[in-house]
């Protein structure tokens, strides 16, 4: 056991290195300036700062992270609800058809995005969605969705049926238990919706590439990989942007770090 242990911990510390190593080079060149030509191993004598600022002025990256922000949270909160509702009556109700559609549900989460994506854009072209902010929101919620439902239908069938039948003899209607009861037992895994919604819109690279043509709509991805291409002789000025880019969504994670991994057992192993 203490063996199997020992290796278990060195894998984990190999795997930790691995992904903690480009951050570190993203760090240490962020902070260097232009001139300084040392390892890119090394940490800077003296933090440097003029590659934030010329990240902010010309990648626009606080505006990118405002765009990136409105569009995350405002999918993040139509995936928890429409997810959350949908779910409920799935979970509730075991019937043939109900687990059909859980069914076609788990199967939509299997097509690759790409995939449809040249006749996605020509319909939200057709209705005028392309550069706009519910155009982009309607796609990545769409998306979301199913992971969503499927989540929330794991989850809502570990809570015990006794509380409803017990709301509903005390006089609560559907709408009632659901708003009431089920929906404040859901912390946990709306917290692991939260994370993997919002990484993934966070993200997003596809789908905002082709929705979002203008220069006032563009995300983080976007700037970030268009001032990288502008600017690909200047790494610390790239490494500056990127770092900005990941804050908000880091903080995220480490904020609900604990209850999303409460969630993702919850619903994975006792769904």
């Amino acid at each position: 056991m203490k063996k199997r242990t020992l290796w278990k911990t060195i894998v984990a510390l190999v795997i930790s290195i691995i992904h903690i190593l480009p951050f570190y080079i993203a760090i240490t060149v962020a902070f260097k300036p232009k001139t300084n030509l040392s390892s890119r191993w090394l940490l800077p004598k003296v933090l440097n700062l003029d590659n934030f600022k010329m990240a902010i002025e010309k990648a626009h990256v606080l505006m990118a992270i405002k765009n990136s922000v409105i569009i995350t949270s405002i999918a993040i909160a139509c995936v928890m609800l429409i997810g959350a509702m949908a779910a409920y009556p799935l979970a509730r109700n075991r019937t043939k058809l109900n687990r059909f559609i859980l069914n076609l549900i788990l199967a939509v989460m299997m097509v690759p995005p790409l995939s449809i994506l040249v006749p996605l854009v020509k319909m939200m072209s057709d209705i005028n969605g392309i550069s706009t902010y519910w155009g982009i929101i309607l796609v990545v919620t769409t998306f979301q969705l199913p992971m969503s439902i499927f989540l929330y239908t794991n989850f809502i069938t570990t809570i015990p049926n006794s509380l409803d039948e017990a709301a509903t003899i005390d006089g609560c209607s559907r709408f009632s238990i659901f708003y009431r009861i089920i929906l404040p037992l859901l912390k946990p895994v709306t917290a692991s919706v939260v994370i993997l919604t919002g990484v993934f819109i966070w993200n997003d690279y596809q789908f905002s590439l082709y929705l979002l043509q203008s220069p006032s709509k563009r995300v983080v991805t976007l700037a970030v990989s268009t001032f990288f291409a502008q600017s690909s002789t200047n790494l610390g000025a790239a490494s500056a942007a990127a770092l900005i880019a990941i804050l908000p969504i880091a903080a995220l994670f480490i904020f609900l770090q604990k209850y999303f991994i409460r969630g993702m057992v919850d619903s994975a192993v006792k769904g």
